[in-house]
C-alpha cells in the first residue's frame, strides 16, 4: 500500500521504517522544511530516534501536499493539540479511498476533542469508516529496535480496523482489532494524566505502594470517565487502558512520568516543559479531563489533584494528604 505518516517525531520515523519493512511505499512528514532536508542528507533522526537509520527508499518531504496524494493510508503522528491546524491545511484534499490512523494520545484543548473527533469536525466529506485509532504500551524507542510489543487498532467500522491491523501488523508488532473507536483514544490519552500523577510520587519520593494506589484507582477514574463518554468498559482492561497505563508510569521512556517527576521535586512545570525536546501529551489533556470531569459531573479526584499540581501550584504532598483522606467509600465505586 501507499502510506504517508504525518509527523517526524519518534513514533512517527519509527512507524515510518515499521510500515517499509513491511512492504508498503512510505512517505514521512516533517513540517520544518530545515530538519526535513537534514533527514534526507544524513537518515537519522538525530533529535527524536538517534541511532536508527531511516531506509533510502522512504521519500521525506516537508510537502503536505506531496505527503496526501493518492494515498491509501494517512497516519497522523502529529501532538493532538497541533493536529487541527494540519488537517485545516489539507481541507482541499481529496481523500477518497484513504484511511486515516491516529497514533496521537491526547485531548483537544478547549473543544476536549479526541482526534477522530477533530478529523470528523475538520474534514467535513470523510466518513466514519474513514477513520482508525492506533494505541497501547508501544514506546518508540523500543519497537524501533524490534522489541516484541502488542497493540490495538480501533475504527468503528469492523473492516477498516482489520485493514489498519493488517497493514502494521508484523513478527515483532502484533496488532489486535477493535471496533470501540471512542474506548481506545480515551485509554490512549486519559492514562497520561496517571502517568503523570505516578511521576510526581517518584518524583515526592513517595513508595512503590503509593505509586501501585495510584495506577491502580487511576484506572478506575479512566474507565469512569471514559463509559460516561461513550466507551466500552472492557476496553480498559486491554492493551490501550490498563496495558498503556502500566507502561507510561513504569517507564524510563515515558514523556509524561518524566514531567510528573520534576514537578515532584519541586520544579515549576514551565522551566521542565522549555527543556524537553518532545511533547508531553498528559499535561494539556489534565486539563481536558479536568473540564470533561466536572462538565459529565464524573468524580476523578487523581485526575482532580494531578491538574492542581500542575496548573495551580497545589504542593504534591498535600495533595497526596487530600486523597488519601477521602470519605471512606467501597472500592466498587
Amino acid at each position: 500500500m501507499r502510506i504517508s505518516v504525518l509527523g517526524a517525531g519518534g513514533w512517527g520515523t519509527t512507524l515510518a521504517i515499521l510500515l517499509h519493512h513491511n512492504g508498503h511505499e512510505v512517505s514521512l512528514w516533517e513540517y520544518k522544511r530545515s530538519y526535513a532536508k537534514i533527514l534526507n542528507r544524513t537518515r537519522e533522526n538525530k533529535i527524536y530516534l538517534p541511532g536508527i537509520r531511516i531506509p533510502k527508499e522512504i521519500e521525506i518531504t516537508h510537502s503536505l501536499e506531496n505527503g496526501c496524494y493518492n494515498k491509501h493510508i494517512i497516519v497522523l503522528a502529529v501532538p493532538s493539540q497541533f493536529i487541527r491546524s494540519v488537517l485545516i491545511e489539507m481541507k482541499g484534499f481529496d481523500f477518497k479511498g484513504t484511511t486515516f490512523v491516529s497514533v496521537a494520545k491526547g485531548i483537544e484543548k478547549d473543544t476536549m476533542f479526541t482526534v477522530s473527533q477533530i478529523i470528523n469536525d475538520t474534514l467535513k466529506k470523510i466518513s466514519p469508516s474513514q477513520i482508525g485509532v492506533l494505541s497501547g504500551p508501544s514506546h518508540a524507542e523500543e519497537v524501533s529496535r524490534k522489541i516484541p510489543t502488542a497493540v490495538v487498532a480501533a475504527s468503528m467500522d469492523k473492516a477498516a480496523s482489520e485493514h489498519i491491523q493488517s497493514a502494521f501488523i508484523n513478527s515483532y508488532f502484533r496488532v489486535y482489532s477493535s471496533t470501540d473507536l471512542l474506548g481506545v483514544e480515551y485509554g490512549g490519552a486519559l492514562k497520561n494524566v496517571i502517568a503523570v500523577g505516578a511521576g510526581i510520587i517518584d518524583g515526592a519520593k513517595f513508595g512503590d505502594n503509593t505509586k501501585a494506589a495510584i495506577m491502580t484507582r487511576g484506572i478506575a477514574e479512566i474507565s469512569r470517565l471514559g463509559i460516561a463518554l461513550g466507551a466500552k468498559p472492557e476496553t480498559f482492561s486491554g492493551l490501550s487502558g490498563m496495558g498503556d497505563l502500566i507502561v507510561t508510569c513504569m517507564s524510563k521512556h515515558s514523556r509524561n512520568r518524566y514531567v510528573g517527576e520534576q514537578v515532584g521535586k519541586g520544579k515549576k512545570l514551565k522551566d521542565v516543559l522549555k527543556k524537553m525536546q518532545m511533547v508531553a501529551e498528559g499535561v494539556e489533556t489534565s486539563r481536558s479531563v479536568h473540564q470533561l470531569s466536572i462538565k459529565h459531573d464524573i468524580q476523578t479526584p487523581i485526575c482532580a489533584a494531578v491538574y492542581q499540581i500542575l496548573f495551580e501550584d497545589k504542593d504534591p504532598i498535600k495533595a497526596t494528604y487530600e486523597l488519601m483522606t477521602r470519605d471512606m467509600k467501597p472500592e466498587a465505586e
